[in-house]
């Protein structure tokens, strides 16, 4: 459908309807008043945590939404729900810094990270993951196809919820059993692929250093980066985030996959070789915390088993399910989650660390870099007071730590937890680039989500909005099975990683593990006109 102007050029129905969202219809609603007591705020006394105590510009019951473009591969709004009750803005612009954060009109598709905040905020459900549950159950039913299933760290802390169990419930085992009753054909592990991560990032930090102090890395890769500090690759919201507003930082990005497209590369190219699969017979299967996973699935880049087959268009990842479709496709199938018998995941890809499950909270990610990183600067394994690194754990918005390396001195490193702190970090390294000082720290790691994956935009909604009791109690259940693994803490020391080096990539950094595991960027700043605030 074409609308016309009589003074002006046709345009499509898609790019008007673009337009009036992503105005978010604010020009309809100017007009409408409502009662207001000059001694209160206008949303009332804080009906929610974050809300800001201060008289706005919107009426009291009407402050708005956040633009969705349907084609968004990650979120969708179903909007007989929808109140326009202002809380996916509020999540969007003051915990993420994104909506408002950009002019209009807008340049392409409508500005998104693809975090999902906004659906974990949302009071009446009106903002929901896109459901990709037919499609799933449509492959596991083909025959002729051969199903995996991948599992992220925060799924088994956090799917125990939607079956009326507490806050943080480990469940695991019963995750694993609920999958193979489903019909996946192998569940297999992303701690698996998390301490494959370590190796990978941890490896080229080291690189990084050797190169800026003037030696050089070990990777004998021709075109490894060298920008410090190094950034954290495993959140895509924050990834898009920055290739959004901070291109000129991307240099410091990691050139790592994320583990959930790190897996996906190795069953298609490993796994289908140990196991003589035709790569194209595997359809692989994400569970994630995360609805900009779906996103990151769907990347251009993200077909190196493909390209690797000598067919690009195959997608190391071909769908990708939240915590949330995960306890719907459970419930659909009428099994009792709580009574199942705990079961193991698969081997070749099922071998997890406790470095890897810390991967699920904010922090994490650093804590396990530096024990792996401590033992690739050292060939030692590290002191156990880096096995409880207090200073980058819990729910500060910023943190900073460092710590001595022998031989090679000071290890400055940052963390920072939702996208309007990632702005205090960045804007800050922008502008010593800028004057020429050297960088402050060594690593800095960034999670799009407060509290890291563990309060991700797919997990379950204990709690509209999300709050911190349910992020704390979920953060304690992470650090306990680390904890608990005891002996096996360290990613360097997973048996299934080294199988891995020894039998198909060679070594970390390697050229084979830069032709599966490594990605590159998109510099996405011409698509929106940026702000620096709302």
């Amino acid at each position: 459908m074409k609308t016309k102007s009589k003074n002006g050029p046709s345009c499509s129905r898609r790019f008007f309807l673009k337009g009036l969202g992503a105005a978010g219809m604010a020009g309809a609603l100017t007009t409408l008043s409502g009662c207001k007591d000059a001694g209160k705020p206008s949303g009332g006394e804080g009906w929610t945590p974050q809300q800001y105590n201060a008289p706005g510009s919107w009426p009291v019951q009407v402050r708005g939404r956040v633009p969705i473009d349907p084609h968004n591969p990650s979120i969708v709004r179903d909007d007989r729900k929808c109140i326009l009750c202002g809380q996916c803005t509020e999540a969007c612009k003051h915990v993420q810094s994104v909506e408002g954060f950009y002019g209009l009109p807008i340049k392409n598709d409508i500005t998104c990270i693809n975090c999902g905040q906004c659906a974990l905020w949302c009071p009446t459900g009106a903002i929901s993951e896109r459901d990709d549950i037919a499609k799933v159950l449509r492959v596991i039913g083909d025959t002729r196809l051969h199903v995996i299933v991948q599992t992220a760290p925060a799924t088994r802390i956090a799917i125990g919820e939607e079956f009326g169990m507490p806050a943080g419930s480990i469940v695991e085992g019963k995750m694993v059993a609920a999958l193979k009753l489903l019909g996946f054909d192998r569940v297999f592990d992303t701690n698996f692929s998390a301490d494959l991560t370590i190796m990978e990032e941890g490896t080229e930090l080291v690189n990084r250093i050797r190169a800026a102090a003037g030696g050089h890395g070990e990777s004998g890769h021709g075109h490894a980066p060298t920008a410090l500090p190094q950034f954290s690759s495993c959140s895509p919201g924050w990834v898009k985030f920055c290739e959004y507003f901070y291109p000129d930082l991307l240099e410091n990005m990691s050139t790592c996959k994320s583990p959930q497209q790190m897996l996906g590369a190795v069953a298609k190219t490993y796994y289908a070789k140990k196991k003589g699969i035709d790569p194209r017979q595997i359809v692989s299967v994400a569970i994630m915390p995360c609805t900009a996973k779906k996103f990151e699935a769907s990347r251009s880049e993200m077909n190196s088993a493909g390209v690797m087959a000598g067919d690009p268009g195959m997608r190391d990842v071909d769908f990708v399910l939240t915590t949330r479709e995960l306890a719907r496709m459970i419930k659909g199938k009428g099994i009792d989650f709580v009574k199942l018998d705990p079961q193991p995941y698969d081997s070749l890809m099922g071998e997890g660390t406790g470095a890897a499950v810390i991967f699920a909270a904010s922090g994490g990610v650093m804590e396990a870099a530096i024990r792996s990183g401590y033992f690739l600067l050292t060939g030692e394994n590290p002191p156990e007071s880096l096995y409880n690194l207090s200073a980058v754990r819990g729910l500060q918005g910023v943190k900073e730590a460092s710590l001595t390396v022998p031989g090679f001195g000071e290890l400055r490193v940052a963390v920072s937890q939702g996208l309007a702190n990632a702005r205090q970090l960045l804007d800050q390294i922008r502008a010593d680039k800028q004057a020429g000082r050297s960088p402050r720290y060594h690593f800095i790691e960034f999670m799009a989500c407060p509290g890291g994956c563990l309060s991700g935009g797919g997990q379950p909604k204990t709690s509209v909005p999300p709050s911190d009791w349910v992020r704390k109690e979920r953060l304690h259940s992470i650090y306990t099975i680390d904890a608990k693994l005891a002996k096996k803490r360290l990613s360097h020391e997973n048996k299934e990683v080294a199988d891995l080096y020894a039998d198909y990539l060679g070594k970390p950094n390697g050229d084979m593990a830069h032709r599966l595991l490594h990605t590159t960027y998109t510099d996405r700043s011409g698509q929106l006109t940026a702000k620096n605030k709302a």
